[in-house]
């Protein structure tokens, strides 16, 4: 299967997870795994939340930003992942000048 982003309709998700201003996504379910591809603007985040049935990992396209794992910070820009394990917590901010683009894979278990 193909997904073109090209063509496909990006959602406005108000606050995600509890988080700042908006993420904006394309989302797809195949009723095993859940992948997408999102953006945070400069000062929006994804809220703290627990991963308690699976496990996630995010690959940066392009922008800064930073995520708290389990209370701790690491930093993220273009071309790093960040893997979040079964049973971890996380959050992510851009705290940089541009937008923060990702794509995430969250398999359901």
């Amino acid at each position: 299967m193909i997904k073109d982003y090209n063509k496909e309709e990006f959602q406005v998700l108000p606050n995600f997870k509890g988080g700042e201003k908006e993420m904006n996504a394309c989302m797809f379910f195949d009723g095993k795994c859940r992948f997408f591809k999102a953006s945070l603007a400069p000062g929006a985040s994804i809220g703290l939340h627990k991963h308690e049935t699976s496990s996630e990992m995010m690959y940066f396209i392009s922008g800064s930003g930073k995520f708290i794992l389990d209370g701790v910070e690491e930093r993220v820009s273009a071309n790093m992942a960040h893997y979040c394990p079964k049973g971890s917590s996380h959050t992510l901010m851009n705290d940089g000048q541009e937008d923060l683009v990702f794509f995430a894979a969250v398999p359901e278990q």
